[in-house]
């Protein structure tokens, strides 16, 4: 065990002097010594044959017959019929084929590396005297509070206490800008604090946390094979056997020992069996820099065949927070206006009394300073209220006739055009008169349309929208976006009927929603797509976890997926190809033991680096995207 261990420990060493001895020998035979040549070739073969050897017996104790046992029999054949050359340059470039793999392998796998190096491992804990200590983050407890000051990681999930800043969120959600973080916000444990001071208490901690989970979701994935890869294990089970036996009845029919034990060296797979694992591992990659999470070869396989897309709306296709979307104003000036409806809505805790407070101070419309002499709610109508000596009514139609407030025939037609949109509507009349028309939604994130425009492009037949809003909001807004078919108010059982109807229907169904109410329709699609900041449900529920809750990173995760998947089939293809060509050279007379070998070497570097490709799968059109916006 102690020699395996150190074999394996210095395999580039062995691999470096295999070599240096190969030159040294061929340097012997240029110089007429072909004992000399000979020795050291020898020399050369067995000290790179040794690891080799070594690890095909630990396959046959595994009951698996592995590359390593062909290129162990080759050259132990090439031994016996003298070919120390042959045996020395085949062993060595299988070893240096085996390191470039492995060289290149680690390239792919830098998401992770550089994930896990974010990782806080000590945390600064606040004692309940005000005093703090350095612990190491393993120590930390729920509700313990904890000191983050610029520049620091924050070790933990939690809820800030004290203290403002702006994190960097970019190892959680994959995007670069930097967050306005306060008291009562939610931050998240492996993003840095790059300005200000926080204090957090603890709600997740260790491996509870979101960071801890999207590492353990990414190498979970690495490690999951996909549809292909689970087939070339089966084929190589079967492949590797039937070489040895093609080997044996060429050297049986043929009565030529060199050309049998070349069978066995170019019939290596090498190529076939590393090309689907490395495509994917460099796609997840991929997805994982960009806060993509994507669980595994299986998701990336079933993902690459969705024609159907269908759509949670609030929170998915909407923004999920109730807003003012639209405002008619009359003879008013707006600034005056607004600000006798924020006053008076203020009264009020009604939901969209709040938005209309909270659009009045993003807009900066005073209306703090406004005196109420007088205000009463009438159930089911509105507010009535004296401010600043004007008369104020806000609320629906019943509450404007009840006062004797009338609309114009213009009115009435803005009225019907708002009521189309599914809006709730806000009638404020000031002193008799209709001052303003507030519609107030859930407001259409921007960028739906062009995106769910760009997944087409990629391939998406069926775009759906299944909600439990009412039927005028979802026309409304699968209007607006581009939705083909809408299904309104359902209950989340109805939502799972849906998905497994359109399944029978021969779809292969992705369902994209918040991760939250969502998750039984998440867990019966073919692929559950979840949009939100790394819930547990999301992330436990969901195929996709898009950090970003971005439409952008959906086509993204979509065109990723089929690339992937293209890129899977072109390396199988490669690998098979070459097999194909080394074995008609063979029998053709061009391809011998060492130049096989090379080519057979050569094949798993080209695979390799195809796969590679993955990794700056989108950076062209970012890059392209970067430059317009410049120019701009």
């Amino acid at each position: 065990m102690k020699f395996q261990n150190w074999i394996q420990n210095h395999i580039n060493q062995i691999t470096l002097l295999s070599a240096v001895l190969i030159v040294l020998g061929y340097a012997g035979k240029f110089a007429g010594s072909l004992l000399t040549y000979n020795i050291v070739l020898a020399v050369a073969s067995i000290i790179a044959a040794v690891p080799i050897m070594i690890h095909a017996y630990q396959a046959l104790r595994a009951k698996v017959i592995s590359i390593e046992l062909l290129v162990s029999i080759a050259v132990i054949g090439a031994f016996i019929i003298g070919e120390y050359n042959e045996s020395a340059i085949v062993t060595f470039l299988f070893l240096f084929g085996s390191y470039l793999e492995a060289r290149t392998l680690s390239k792919t796998r830098e998401s992770i590396k550089s994930l896990t190096e974010m990782a806080p491992t000590t945390a600064t804990l606040v004692h309940d005297d005000g005093t703090t200590e350095e612990v190491d983050v393993d120590d930390v407890e729920e509700d313990d509070i904890v000191l983050v000051k610029t520049g620091a990681s924050i070790p933990v999930d939690g809820v800030i206490v004290d203290g403002h800043g702006y994190t960097d969120e970019s190892a959680v959600t994959g995007e670069s800008r930097e967050i306005t973080k306060q008291v009562d916000d939610n931050v998240f444990s492996g993003t840095m604090l790059s300005d200000g001071y926080l204090k957090v208490r603890a709600t997740k901690v260790g491996d509870d946390t979101t960071f801890a989970k999207i590492i353990e979701l990414v190498e979970d994935a690495q490690d999951t094979k996909s549809h292909a890869e689970k087939f070339i294990d089966r084929f190589a089970q079967y492949y590797t056997p039937a070489v040895l036996i093609i080997a044996l009845l060429v050297f049986i029919f043929s009565r030529d020992f060199k050309l049998a034990i070349t069978v066995l060296v170019l019939g290596c797979p090498g190529a076939l069996v590393i090309g689907a694992p490395v495509s994917n591992v460099a796609g997840i990659g991929n997805g994982a820099k960009r806060g993509i999470l994507i669980k595994g070869g299986d998701a990336m396989d079933t993902f690459s065949k969705v024609d159907t897309f269908v759509f949670d709306k609030t929170g998915t296709l909407t923004k999920g927070n109730t807003s003012v979307a639209k405002v008619n104003n009359y003879d008013l000036p707006l600034e005056q206006a607004f600000a006798l409806t924020a006053k008076i809505e203020s009264l009020s805790d009604h939901p969209l009394g709040r938005a209309v407070v909270s659009y009045a101070d993003q807009n900066d419309y005073h209306y703090q300073e406004l005196t109420i002499t007088d205000n009463q709610t009438i159930k089911g109508q509105g507010l009535v209220a004296t401010i600043d000596g004007h008369a104020v009514l806000a609320g629906n139609h019943k509450l404007l006739a009840a006062n004797n407030v009338h609309l114009s025939a213009s009115q009435q037609e803005d009225l019907a055009e708002l009521k189309t949109t599914g809006s709730s509507i806000v009638l404020v009349a000031v002193d008799g008169k209709l001052e303003l028309m507030l519609g107030i939604a859930d407001i259409i994130r921007p960028e739906v349309a062009a995106e769910l425009q760009h997944l087409r492009e990629k391939g998406a037949k069926h775009l759906v929208m299944l909600t439990g809003d009412n039927q005028a909001t979802a026309d409304y807004v699968a209007q607006q976006v581009g939705i083909d078919e809408v299904h309104a108010e359902l209950m989340p059982e109805q939502k799972v009927e849906f998905v497994k109807q359109f399944q029978q229907d021969g779809r292969t169904v992705a369902f994209v929603g918040d991760g939250i109410n969502d998750s039984p329709s998440l867990a019966t699609a073919n692929i559950g797509i979840a949009m939100g900041s790394g819930t547990d449900v999301a992330i436990e529920t969901s195929d996709v976890v898009l950090m970003q809750s971005s439409f952008h990173a959906l086509v993204h995760a979509y065109g990723l997926a089929k690339k992937t998947v293209l890129n899977t089939k072109e390396n199988i293809v490669i690998a098979i190809g070459v097999v194909a060509f080394l074995l008609l050279g063979l029998v053709a007379g061009f391809i011998y033991m060492a130049s096989g070998m090379f080519v057979h070497e050569i094949s798993i570097l080209v695979v390799i680096f195809n796969a590679m490709r993955l990794i700056n799968y989108g950076h062209e059109k970012a890059d392209s995207a970067a430059e317009l916006s410049a120019v701009k």
